[in-house]
């Protein structure tokens, strides 16, 4: 379904979509269900005819052998169960995995500028926690909803057939059952809502403090992340306090309602026996058939709490799938394919969520194949400029082309294939050296791998290590050094080998001498190809065939390294506070 469908459907009809790929397991489930419910329904009706013709007709060995045939179809209600207990979650299961499959995509899709505004833990929860209770939903849901109404509906007959008075009274309950079952389901979805929320809450404290327990470390502030996860633990605690009241109230009322059912059929029954107009084997059956009806009305009642444990799950699932990406492909967008790698800024402003511009008309052209530095002071809009070029984020006004195209006529896909980035920020998957690597190209063959870490100046590094190109980098490559993460990712863009560059402070990690190393090869790889590089070391940038600085937002100069330094200007401030603290540091 597409993001439209989701929004012009209801949750409880994209949630029954989801059983089409699995009919055939919910056919069996719900099958095998409503057996059970005839084999229930037909046991009192046996006991009926036992009372009234087998004993008393000393019909002994049709009594046996009818015995043996419920002992028998026992036998089959006990499979009937085990396929409805195994299939029947299998079912659940598939569903589930679909739902959150159909989840993880869309956030694939979904654009920076929703994860700028969503925590990590939070989103962690909707594809985790909030899923967990639509198993069951999916399984227990039609299927007890189901053979509930055929139970009751075939006691409700059977027990009119043998006295339609007290048939009616039973009957006149199932409104009133029904009045509570809606007034405290609603409660219950309320809260078991806000319990979520909650929850997500707690997830997203975890998550936080899981992930900077070095730097907690680091500043011995253990005390204050155990003070912080004992607030989220104490909330925790009391997250589900208001939806296990509204159960509480939900579970004691229904409890008190079916109790007094059987109360009121004794009392009646016992009342026409008693003015002999009911025969007391006719009580026994009817009072068999009670439990027969008692079970299906508890069914529904826990039908109506995991009804509202899973619709809970289900509206922030729904919610995140309303969600359009803010930035999105034209029907009729080109897919970028022989790229030169001419861009074109013209006249580009740009802020964040409508506040304050980063960029205040920026106007820049690239020529393909020229090697453009960009230097200035942090904040001064670099990386956003970096950012806008391969369409992480939209331009407020202006353009941005590629090739003579802007770039929003052209399908992001395509865009990102032929844009290479390396960030500052590394970010490796937990996962093997060569897998990182082979991430910036999938199919890659091993001898390419190879090559690109030797380009990248880690092959040595990688050959020394215990497992070499299986050594297990740790979560977020924390099992390697800084400057190993970095040549790891450069090599995975060396394997990429894309025909436009953005290189964002990509060896600001590296000592002077891997650094020169991987100088050359960037050199190397940026022939031919448009280069861009955000640089706050300026020793290097010097073969860059353009340097640019920005500041506040704009382009304040541009020119060669001999030019700018000559200028007085901002890169020449730069140029000589650097070369002052290295004499300084030489002494």
């Amino acid at each position: 379904m597409t993001t439209k469908d989701f929004q012009n459907k209801s949750p409880l009809m994209i949630f029954l979509s989801y059983f089409k790929n699995h009919k055939k397991l919910f056919a069996i489930d719900v099958s095998c269900a409503v057996g059970i419910a005839v084999i229930d329904l037909a046991f009192p009706l046996v006991t009926r005819s036992a009372l009234y013709d087998m004993l008393p007709n000393q019909m002994y060995r049709t009594f046996f052998t009818v015995m043996a045939v419920v002992v028998c179809s026992y036998l089959l209600r006990s499979v009937l169960n085990f396929t409805v207990a195994y299939l029947g979650h299998t079912f659940g299961i598939r569903v589930e995995a679909d739902i959150r499959q159909d989840l993880f995509r869309h956030m694939q899709e979904l654009s920076f500028d929703f994860y700028d505004q969503n925590r990590t833990g939070k989103l962690m929860s909707r594809l985790t926690a909030d899923l967990f209770e639509l198993t069951e939903l999916a399984h227990h849901g039609p299927e007890d909803l189901l053979t509930s109404v055929l139970t009751i509906c075939g006691a409700l007959i059977v027990m009119g057939s043998i006295r339609w008075e007290l048939a009616m009274i039973v009957a006149l309950t199932i409104p009133v059952f029904l009045a509570v079952v809606m007034t405290m389901r609603h409660r219950m979805s309320q809260a078991s809502k806000a319990s979520k929320e909650k929850v997500a809450h707690i997830n997203q404290e975890i998550e936080s403090s899981l992930s900077g327990f070095r730097t907690s470390k680091a500043f011995a502030n253990e005390e204050v992340e155990a003070a912080r996860f004992c607030a989220a633990n104490d909330l925790f605690k009391t997250a589900k306090r208001q939806f296990h009241k509204a159960m509480g109230m939900f579970v004691s009322s229904i409890e008190f309602f079916l109790c007094s059912l059987n109360v009121i059929v004794i009392a009646v029954g016992g009342y026409y026996v008693m003015q002999g107009r009911m025969d007391y084997r006719d009580l026994v059956t009817f009072n068999l058939y009670i439990a027969t009806f008692v079970s299906p009305m508890r069914k529904l009642s826990s039908f109506s709490e995991m009804f509202a444990n899973g619709f809970a799950g289900l509206n922030r699932f729904v919610e995140v799938m309303r969600t359009e990406p803010t930035i999105q492909d034209k029907p009729d967008a080109k897919v970028l394919s022989v790229v030169k790698g001419e861009i074109a800024v013209e006249n580009v402003t740009f802020a964040y969520d409508g506040d304050l511009a980063v960029l205040h008309g920026v106007s820049l052209q690239v020529a393909p194949g020229e090697t453009v530095a960009i230097v200035g002071p942090s904040g001064g809009g670099k990386t956003t400029l970096c950012q806008l070029i391969p369409r992480f984020y939209d331009v407020t006004s202006g353009s941005i082309s590629l090739d003579g195209t802007d770039i929003r006529d052209l399908t992001q896909k395509s865009i990102h294939e032929n844009i290479g980035i390396v960030q500052q920020d590394v970010f490796l998957f937990a996962d093997t050296i060569l897998e990182n690597i082979r991430y910036g190209k999938p199919g890659a063959t091993m001898e390419e791998v190879i090559e690109a870490a030797k380009k990248a100046e880690i092959y040595d590094d990688i050959l020394a290590m215990p497992d070499g190109f299986n050594t297990y980098v740790g979560e977020r490559g924390t099992l390697l050094s800084g400057g190993q993460k970095q040549r790891v990712a450069i090599a995975r863009i060396f394997l990429k080998n894309p025909p436009v560059l953005i290189l964002d402070e990509a060896t600001s990690a590296l000592d002077s001498v891997t650094e020169a190393k991987i100088q050359r090869a960037f050199d190397n790889l940026a022939v031919g190809r448009t280069t861009l590089i955000i640089a706050h070391r300026l020793s290097t940038i010097r073969n860059a065939d353009r340097i640019i600085s920005i500041a506040d937002g704009i382009i304040t100069e541009a020119g060669s390294h001999a030019e700018l330094v000559n200028t007085g200007g901002i890169y020449s401030q730069l140029y000589k506070t650097q070369n002052a603290l290295a004499l300084e540091a030489m002494k």
